[in-house]
């Protein structure tokens, strides 16, 4: 193994918290974020006076009702912090963009311990008139590159998604009753999850009977807007003794994208920009292989991104990811590689990727309850994003 001295191997994951995950509103979004961060505090063994960096993605913003409803500036004054470092902008490693710079700050010493968060009021942000929407376009104009999808209806991202899960079901031989067993098990593993927004466990008959909302993807193939926030605390790894638990180890990370930075003009459709460049910089940067893994925690906007995390971080080759996941055994709790224990965000609601980073740390400290991996796991991967926007994180019990 490399030097645990360097680079995001100098850094641990000390706290986390997340709060209330709910489609029922009432709270503010920066009232979710302060009681997020109170527990991460809390769990750490640490007071808001020992934070001195601050990281979001993707930071403040109005354009799209609900995506980032609170900043990096107002959590500095509802806390009272005094920051060495902060950051919060929307061209980053997508959701784990504020991890990897919250790494970058800490390797470099410019901060001890970094708090990121994630928070997410889309669903009070919609209602019969009003719509959360993912063109961020605020009423104006739209540009850049959703102006070319536009002319064709390809108004969200599910449509986006939809060519790739098409063009892999081409290629590949896939179906949807294969596709069909992630959101089955992912319902299963919620059904333990109290947090869970959906827990009535589903059948792969329900899974087909659901409507569809983009060829071939259906209702269940799609995330859940949810009200929440979660909390990450990153601190390097010199403070261990001042914390009250042993942290979690970053092993390694990745966030390269060497593909064009688009959705729909890049070499190979049945799978993302950004994932294969992110997941082979992890594996770079560590003597770990895939096999090593003992659980995994995958992006699950759309339940195709799921397929293709799990091939660009080589779990198993390209085309065979459908096969694997086909009939739950392999990815159940029990299975060979437990997948999105707490049920991802196609069960337990669209916490943009920190959630799946929550239920890693959660797993491998043995607090998961009812969902818990058997066999005290030491090695998880928690990956987020697709399209142009991925990043992946290697988490090792310490």
């Amino acid at each position: 193994m490399k030097s645990r001295n360097i680079g995001e191997k100098s850094c641990v994951i000390s706290g986390i918290g997340q709060s209330d995950v709910t489609r029922e509103g009432g709270k503010s979004g920066l009232a979710l974020t302060v009681t997020a961060s109170l527990q991460a505090l809390a769990t750490a063994g640490l007071s808001c006076s020992d934070i001195d960096g601050l990281s979001t993605w993707p930071g403040r913003s109005d354009a799209s009702p609900g995506m980032g409803p609170t900043g990096v500036f107002e959590l500095k004054e509802a806390l009272g912090l005094k920051l060495d470092w902060f950051s919060g902008g929307s061209e980053s490693a997508g959701q784990f963009g504020a991890i990897v710079n919250a790494c970058a700050a800490v390797a470099a010493g410019l901060a001890k311990h970094v708090l990121c968060f994630r928070t997410l009021t889309e669903y009070s942000s919609q209602s019969a008139t009003r719509k959360a929407s993912v063109l961020g376009s605020d009423g104006k104009r739209v540009t850049g590159l959703v102006q070319w999808h536009l002319p064709f209806q390809a108004y969200s991202a599910a449509n986006w998604t939809a060519q790739y899960a098409q063009r892999y079901f081409h290629e590949f031989g896939a179906t949807r009753d294969q596709l069909g067993w992630l959101a089955v098990n992912q319902r299963r593993n919620a059904s333990l999850n109290a947090k869970a927004i959906k827990r009535k466990i589903i059948s792969i008959d329900d899974y087909l009977e659901s409507r569809l909302v983009s060829s071939p993807l259906c209702l269940l193939d799609c995330d859940i807007p949810v009200d929440a926030s979660t909390a990450i605390i990153i601190s390097h790894r010199d403070t261990i003794p001042d914390l009250s638990r042993a942290p979690i180890g970053i092993e390694a990370l990745g966030c390269a994208i060497h593909d064009r930075t688009t959705w729909d003009q890049h070499q190979d459709l049945t799978t993302q920009p950004a994932l294969q460049d992110a997941a082979a910089m992890m594996w770079s940067r560590t003597g770990y292989k895939p096999g090593d893994v003992d659980l995994a925690q995958l992006y699950d906007g759309f339940s195709i991104t799921t397929l293709n995390w799990l091939e660009a971080l080589g779990f198993v080759g390209r085309g065979e990811a459908a096969a694997f996941v086909e009939g739950g055994t392999r990815i159940a709790l029990e299975g060979e590689l437990p997948l999105n224990t707490h049920g991802g965000q196609l069960s337990a609601g669209r916490t943009h990727g920190f959630g799946l980073l929550h239920e890693a740390c959660t797993q491998l400290w043995g607090d998961a309850g009812a969902r818990q991996v058997a066999g005290q796991p030491s090695l998880a991967v928690a990956a987020a994003g697709g399209g142009i926007f991925g990043a992946s994180l290697l988490l090792s019990r310490e």
